[in-house]
């Protein structure tokens, strides 16, 4: 008898059992939870971060046109504040998926040219950009941003010159590139004004930590 009751004691009962089985079940339903609460922040973020691209670019459209000897309108790039936003702060695929739509709301009111005058200059910024942060060391704001605008005309150099065969463009690139790291330098101390309303966007907690501003 006594041996008997030993065993039933030693055996785990159906209570103890289930909460045994259903801890790791819990935390990978609270992990999945948490995943698809911070998806859909992303998203959320990024669809916020397009809206206020083309908001700048609409708000750059109404500006005077900078005096240069550079044929058609030259402009400041206000809308990549929020793709460098998105860069530093959300990750490089949402920074190439931002990039993306901005080409594609260029198609939609300025045509294919301009599309693609925005996808080659953005999708070379955000990756040039990208790559400086991999590097060892610390990166600046400063430089980054100055490196993506001139990243940004190169880009867009490059496009003009596959449309325009034919056409010398060469005189066209030294005002390019003084103009990229002139747009960098002031597209880098905006950001740095408007990063306190930034923060209040929703889901910037849920996404990443303050402290690890290049996550």
């Amino acid at each position: 008898m006594s041996t008997d009751k030993q065993k039933d004691h030693s055996r785990p009962t159906p209570r103890a059992a289930d909460a045994t089985s259903a801890g790791p079940a819990n935390e990978s339903r609270g992990q999945r939870k948490y995943m698809n609460k911070t998806g859909v922040h992303r998203m959320a973020l990024v669809a916020m971060l397009l809206a206020l691209g083309i908001v700048l670019s609409w708000f750059e459209d109404l500006l005077p046109p900078i005096p240069s000897p550079v044929p058609g309108k030259l402009k400041i790039g206000l809308s990549n504040i929020a793709v460098m936003y998105t860069l530093f702060f959300v990750g490089v695929k949402e920074a190439l998926l931002l990039a993306l739509l901005k080409a594609f709301f260029a198609y939609l009111t300025r045509g294919f040219v301009a599309a693609c005058l925005s996808l080659g200059g953005g999708l070379l910024s955000v990756l040039l950009m990208w790559l400086l942060t991999k590097l060892p060391g610390h990166s600046s704001w400063l430089l980054l941003s100055a490196v993506g605008a001139v990243a940004h005309n190169l880009g867009q150099y490059g496009v003009l010159c596959l449309f325009f065969q034919g056409v010398s463009l060469w005189w066209v690139l030294p005002y390019l590139l003084i103009f990229g790291l002139a747009t960098g330098v002031l597209s880098a101390t905006l950001l740095r004004v408007i990063m306190p309303a930034l923060r209040r966007l929703p889901g910037y907690r849920e996404l990443y930590n303050e402290n690890d501003p290049k996550r």
